[in-house]
């Protein structure tokens, strides 16, 4: 047996109370921990032990017993209580009593109180606490709750309980004890009888008997379950056959669903008032699990499922297709698709299963449960997919969210071939179904054209005026709109996608789809002519509070979202933001199935290392981007900077052919750009040619941006510009260069590009007194030395607002999103705590919110750079 150490410390704090009641399923080990603690010589207290006896009817029987436990088995029962024989149990409880007042401290452990059957157990049990003396205690061990008033016990605080999930073992316990019987089995394998048992104290142990000896423990650990002989003879013996048959009818009936509630299972056992049954099950720890707080579903104990599947084809074979038939038809009503699905397969009625796969494709699919429709496609019987429209479509549309394009075309093809094999009525949702998983892939290969035929398709598709189809209208606007704003975000059109993305946000969420809501609130995080660069950053922020209110924080939709905060972020020269922004990107992105966000990933990386002038990881990042491009077949907007910034970085590492090969294969497919102008000087610069750099640059003004963007090139142009003058010891026309990049960068603080050319002796030579642009000027140049600016050092902003070293810590998790009770367990102090420290924080910074607080904390240097490892917000 294995010892259990934690276990017998909680019993030790149980037995503080005055009442300890364990209650588990038979086979947990309330038993074995009862005996071991028991069996301690290290107790203060006086242990009395006794089992009841299975069906126990008789009073005197039961009652002498634990007389003779309390006083040993010396006594005898007409010692111990003479005219025993015309005792009423009234008087066989103060007699109980009596003896326990005689050898205080003393524990009296009933186990097994179950098997009391007793005409008046109840009043004499309830008899017995309430009389107990002071310093005993009283142990009682059961399968279900013991018949007295329990909550008057835990008002009182005068109870503890021990349940199921206290006894049962844990993933590491279970490692324990198979090496403690000599049983070496894989990390894997001990996962998997682990979960198949769920902890279950008999079940292992069964295991484990199996186990020694076993030719080939890995299998047989792979095949365990609740057919295993032992396993199946014990749980006859102990739960099956005790229950009535009524309820026999009901589990064995039920136990193919893996979740039920109380119509499902009147449906599948002919009964009514099943949900009631179940309860008493649950609370009569008959392996009955339920699953929400409201105790309405339900599932049963893995090993007892299996185990009642068996006894189901043993006694009623005949009537489980039907069985499955039945559960197919009530799911598929309440909405539950993959597992009707599921129910028609195991009924053999496959075209059915894949109709009604094919039905709901497109809801799976917006939902993102593509790994459910692969899990549904694997159940098919093998070869069946070839010539079925509706199984080729399901196919197609894994085969799309896995990235495998050109598979994901060839079932669609297939699927259209064979459409016209369909019946008439089928053929309009076979056509809608193609077109929309048609389009999401002419999105996912970045041809903008073909997206907007497939989006036309989709409305010549559902012009009819079939019910299903209307219903599927917005829906469908809505995946359009999704797919319209992603093309036109990555081929550069930002107003048009700005506009596409809030439309299909709006209607995601008037009709309850979640994910294409993520989707398209994602996108609004890159900038537009309608969006500054903060309210873009400000955008993304808002998308991942709406993932995070229906649990897709850590879906690859947010990826996009992480990459454009990413960007604006480093632009601004916020670099330990931004890379705390990229970890969490790549955390989640799916680079193969999305490369176009891989782009930007990778790009963001190469602005990161570019700005601190680590060239060499630079060019492995950019090189990267590149590498991503070229799994699109449409242009992407990056495209140009990309080259621009590798050949700059190729270029200060010394490169300068390897540099106009980048150009120049560049500007063989793509119209000249002022990207590849900004190359062409920085390359002329490094070669020592300051004047050809001006000439390359010709009249900076006219890389001005269009109303409404950002001035990226333009700011760039104009520190190239001045560095050039500078070079050539034209002091007055680099000073002035410096002015105009400070004015073209000084509305979205586009501070990046001064870091990207190492513009800081550019920025001597410009009077600070001369500038209109101040406190731009000073954030840059702070930027560049990599120093708090004067005045404003750690030390002194820190002694300046006072803030203790426990509102510091407090202070490091505000620029996370964390909640403030996740904040509370990472410092491992109270929520009060934490709201006391944070509302100190704001008083002494004078912010008003989160953000302002990390704002002025950032401006006065309290935030260092080794900010806590965890997600950004």
């Amino acid at each position: 047996m294995l010892d259990r150490p934690d276990l017998l410390r909680l019993l030790d704090r149980a037995t503080t109370k005055r009442v300890t009641v364990i209650s588990a399923p038979p086979g947990s080990g309330k038993t074995s921990l009862l005996r071991a603690w028991a069996d301690r010589s290290d107790l203060r207290h006086r242990v009395a032990y006794a089992s009841v006896d299975r069906g126990q009817q008789d009073t005197q029987l039961f009652w002498s017993a634990l007389l003779e436990a309390i006083r040993g088995p010396a006594s005898s029962t007409g010692a111990a209580a003479p005219g025993a024989a015309t005792l009423d149990g009234d008087q066989w409880v103060d007699a109980v009593v009596a003896a326990l007042a005689e050898v205080e401290p003393a524990v009296l452990i009933i186990d097994d109180l179950h098997e009391l059957n007793l005409a008046d157990g109840r009043g004499q049990l309830e008899r017995l606490v309430s009389t107990l003396p002071r310093s005993a205690r009283l142990v009682l061990s059961s399968r279900r709750n013991p018949p007295i008033r329990l909550h008057q016990l835990r008002l009182a605080d005068e109870l503890a309980e021990i349940r199921a999930d206290d006894l049962r073992f844990s993933r590491t316990e279970a490692r324990e004890l198979l090496a403690a019987s000599g049983i070496t089995l894989s990390e894997r394998a001990i996962a998997t009888l682990h979960q198949r048992t769920e902890g279950w104290a008999a079940g292992l142990r069964m295991a484990v008997m199996s186990l020694r000896g076993h030719p080939d423990p890995e299998r047989f650990v792979a095949e365990f379950s609740g057919i295993d002989r032992a396993v199946g003879e014990y749980l006859m013996a102990e739960m099956f056959e005790r229950q009535p048959s009524m309820i026999q009818n009901l589990l064995l009936r039920t136990a193919l669903v893996d979740r039920l509630n109380g119509e499902l299972a009147d449906l599948l056992a002919g009964l009514s008032g099943s949900e009631q049954v179940l309860l008493h099950l649950e609370d009569a720890n008959a392996f009955v699990v339920s699953l929400n707080p409201s105790r309405t579903w339900f599932r049963y104990h893995q090993l007892f499922a299996d185990f009642l599947r068996l006894e189901l084809r043993r006694r009623h074979a005949d009537e489980i297709p039907d069985l499955h038939r039945r559960a197919a038809q009530w799911l598929d009503h309440h909405g539950e698709i993959a597992d009707a699905v599921r129910h028609l397969l195991a009924a053999g009625e496959w075209p059915d299963a894949a109709r009604l796969l094919a039905d709901h494709l497109f809801s799976l699919t917006l939902d993102g449960q593509e790994g459910t429709i692969a899990a549904l496609l694997r159940l098919f019987p093998a070869g069946v997919s070839v010539d079925h429209p509706e199984l080729a479509l399901a196919h197609a549309a894994v085969e799309l969210a896995q990235g495998r394009l050109e598979e994901a075309a060839a079932r669609l093809a297939q699927a259209e071939t064979h459409a016209q094999s369909a019946s008439p009525d089928r053929r309009p949702s076979l056509a809608v179904a193609v077109a929309s998983l048609r389009l999401a892939r002419a999105r996912r290969s970045g041809r903008f054209t073909e997206v907007l035929e497939q989006v036309s398709l989709l409305d010549a598709s559902t012009a009819g005026t079939s019910s299903d189809l209307i219903a599927m209208s917005s829906e469908l606007r809505a995946v359009a709109l999704m797919n319209l704003g992603i093309v036109e975000t990555w081929s550069g059109r930002f107003a048009d996608a700005d506009r596409h993305m809030t439309e299909g946000a709006t209607l995601a969420e008037a009709i309850g789809r979640p994910y294409l809501e993520v989707t398209c609130r994602a996108y609004q995080a890159f900038p537009s002519p309608l969006s500054s660069l903060a309210t873009a950053r400000d955008r993304g922020r808002q998308a991942l509070t709406v993932a995070e209110r229906h649990g897709l924080t850590d879906h690859p939709v947010l990826a996009p979202a992480m990459g454009a905060i990413a960007c604006i972020t480093v632009w601004m020269g916020e670099f330990e933001e931004g890379e705390r922004w990229l970890r969490h990107g790549w955390s989640v992105v799916q680079p193969d199935i999305d490369p176009a966000t891989a782009v930007l990933l990778h790009m963001v990386t190469g602005m990161v290392h570019a700005g601190r002038g680590e060239h060499r990881s630079a060019l492995e990042a950019l090189t990267a981007a590149v590498r991503a491009q070229s799994l699109l077949t449409g242009a992407h907007i990056l495209a140009t900077v990309i080259a621009e910034w590798l050949a700059v970085t190729q270029a200060r590492l010394g490169m300068p052919d390897e540099a106009r090969a980048t150009i120049a294969a560049f500007s063989a497919e793509h119209e000249p750009m002022h990207g590849i102008v900004l190359a062409r000087a920085l390359i002329s610069l490094t070669e020592g040619d300051p004047a050809v750099a001006l000439a390359a640059l010709g009249d900076v003004r006219d890389m001005a941006p269009p109303p409404g963007f950002p001035a990226y090139a333009l700011v760039e142009a104009h520190v190239l510009a001045g560095l050039a003058y500078l070079a050539l010891g034209d002091q007055r026309a680099a000073a002035a260069s410096a002015e105009a990049a400070l004015a073209a960068a000084e509305p979205d603080r586009l501070i990046y590009p001064f870091a990207l050319f190492d513009a800081a002796e550019l920025l001597n030579v410009l009077p600070r007194h001369q500038t209109a642009h101040g406190a731009l000027l000073v954030d840059v140049v702070d930027l560049l030395r990599e120093t708090p600016p004067p005045g404003r050092d750690r030390g002194q902003a820190s002694s300046s607002v006072a803030l203790s070293r426990s509102e510091l810590r407090v202070l490091r998790y505000l620029p996370t999103n964390l909640t403030r009770p996740e904040i509370a367990r990472e410092l491992g102090v109270s929520i009060h705590t934490v709201n006391t420290h944070i509302r100190n924080v704001y008083a002494k910074l004078g912010a008003r919110d989160r953000s302002t607080a990390v704002q002025q904390a950032r401006h006065l240097r309290l935030l260092s750079n080794q900010l806590p490892s965890t997600r950004p917000i």
